[in-house]
């Protein structure tokens, strides 16, 4: 059977537009208003908000990219998690989805029931359903969601509301990207990427249901612009400085090593390129961490802004691996300890 992985340049998140490009473009545009979209692209949230003119929202978004892992069921199931997760993010109840699928006319069609039945399977897990999709024939496998959630509206958890005095909780362990990076160079041990798979493909809807009860004040998922890039738009979005101690985080095993070896994902230049002169590395920090805060996530877990008793209840409640990982400062953009 033909490696999935063998048919792609970039991977799961790390296949982004480079961020600089795209913002350069999304800011070129023309915004189109409505009284009911409370927010659209413009605000850099995980999903767009339509006001349902009651006390709900609907929260809507869509994500697809190309296989990190050659099991097509699996990556199914990544892909699924990953494009959930925004709803997450939101504060949000996901409940119906839509199937998009990139897929190449060489490879047999049980790669392609393997993928919708990983992708069914996880949907099936957050409580949601499959609606119907879209296909196209591609040299390049690509498979995802567009998904349909709801909220209160009066408690939709936005990037923007992160507080000074506030603490900054991650609810996943980082290295994702440079896992894949290096099993796709066949450089990586079978646990390491085990332990990257078990990530991927885990729903946010723990942490989502752990925090719903406790006062969020921002939010946001850490996917493909990296922990440096996501922490940065929520910092923008409220006015504030965000503080990493990156003797804090959770770290995939073999993340670094690999990432000492220059076993990194393309993304993850891209990113350093456009958060240069936004985030702040004090002198000490090692390169492989550096490298670690931009590289791209594959279905990363929630960063959430919250005060510190709310914090150490989430925590207690949601176990590992879960880590507080910093706190709000006056100032702006990032600086990592």
């Amino acid at each position: 059977m033909v490696k999935l992985t063998s048919m792609v340049k970039t991977s799961g998140c790390a296949a982004k537009l480079n961020p600089k490009d795209l913002f350069s473009v999304i800011d070129s545009l023309p915004v189109l208003h409505s009284d009911k979209l409370l927010n659209g692209y413009e605000g850099a949230e995980d999903a767009l908000i339509w006001d349902l003119d009651d006390d709900r929202v609907l929260l809507e978004t869509v994500d697809f990219f190309p296989p990190m892992v050659d099991d097509p069921y699996t990556f199914g199931q990544i892909a699924a998690a990953n494009a959930i997760s925004d709803i997450y993010a939101m504060g949000g109840k996901p409940q119906v989805c839509m199937n998009l699928v990139c897929f190449p006319a060489c490879l047999d069609l049980s790669v392609l029931s393997e993928i919708l039945k990983g992708g069914i399977d996880k949907v099936k897990e957050a409580g949601c359903v499959i609606g119907g999709g879209h296909t196209i024939s591609d040299p390049t496998p690509k498979y995802g969601l567009c998904v349909t959630g709801f909220a209160q509206k009066n408690k939709v958890w936005r990037n923007k509301g992160a507080r000074v005095g506030d603490v900054l909780v991650l609810t996943k362990k980082l290295g994702v990207g440079i896992i894949n990076t290096a099993k796709k160079a066949e450089m990586c041990d079978d646990t390491s990427f085990e332990e990257a798979v078990k990530s991927m493909t885990t729903l946010n809807k723990r942490a989502y249901e752990c925090a719903l009860n406790l006062d969020v004040h921002a939010a946001t998922d850490v996917t493909g612009f990296s922990l440096a890039g996501h922490s940065n738009e929520m910092a923008t979005a409220s006015n504030v400085k965000l503080i990493i101690d990156s003797s804090k985080l959770n770290i995939i095993s073999g993340a670094l090593e690999c990432a000492r070896f220059g076993l990194l994902p393309e993304g993850l230049y891209n990113n350093r390129e456009y958060l240069e002169d936004k985030v702040t590395f004090n002198e000490n920090i090692p390169l492989e961490i550096q490298d670690l805060c931009f590289s791209p996530e594959t279905s990363g877990g929630l960063l959430l802004s919250l005060n510190k008793e709310d914090a150490e209840k989430f925590i207690s409640s949601f176990g590992e691996p879960a880590r507080v990982i910093g706190y709000v400062s006056k100032g702006c953009g990032i600086e990592i300890l």
